[in-house]
């Protein structure tokens, strides 16, 4: 990440919310290109070493993204999200959780909703994610599963794919 763009990384304990405020080095519309089409989210969403592969997404109200985070030993970490609202290139709202590889929520997991805006930052694009709870309890075991240091890997790799398609 370049030391010039904004990352902050708040949480709530009263709210059970965590919000996520990052800049980046690109237009708006290319931002909201990464976050929305499988083919390129499939380049940057997983933190280092992981990958991302697609099983199946539906950009639209009503729609979802299932995907995989992949070890490079093959072992797959699924994921669904569902998509609420959509608002196209200012942001979308979302429901998060894990999943099985047939897309099945894992109830043993938290899910959570996730309200995405982007905004232009001068020559940047900020986005920021609030990321909201049902209870502390959900909240600390993203926290205690490493989600500050695993969405920080994320996003730069996010940083690096940008430079890349500018």
């Amino acid at each position: 990440m370049k030391a010039d763009l904004q990352f902050d990384f708040l949480v709530d304990k009263v709210k059970n919310t965590i919000t996520v405020k990052r800049e980046f080095a690109a237009k708006r519309q290319l931002v909201w290109d990464c976050y929305t089409k499988s083919e390129l989210l499939d380049r940057w969403f997983a933190p280092k070493p992981l990958t991302t592969k697609t099983k199946s997404m539906d950009f639209s109200e009503g729609g979802h993204w299932h995907y995989a985070m992949v070890e490079p030993n093959g072992q797959e970490y699924w994921g669904r999200m569902d998509y609420q609202t959509i608002r196209p290139i200012d942001g979308y709202t979302s429901l998060d959780g894990f999943s099985d590889e047939t897309g099945a929520v894992n109830p043993d997991l938290p899910r959570s909703t996730w309200d995405i805006t982007f905004s232009d930052a001068a020559t940047h694009t900020l986005v920021e994610t609030v990321v909201s709870y049902a209870s502390p309890q959900a909240l600390q075991q993203v926290i205690d599963m490493g989600l500050q240091a695993g969405l920080a890997s994320t996003l730069e790799r996010l940083d690096e794919l940008l430079l890349v398609l500018n």
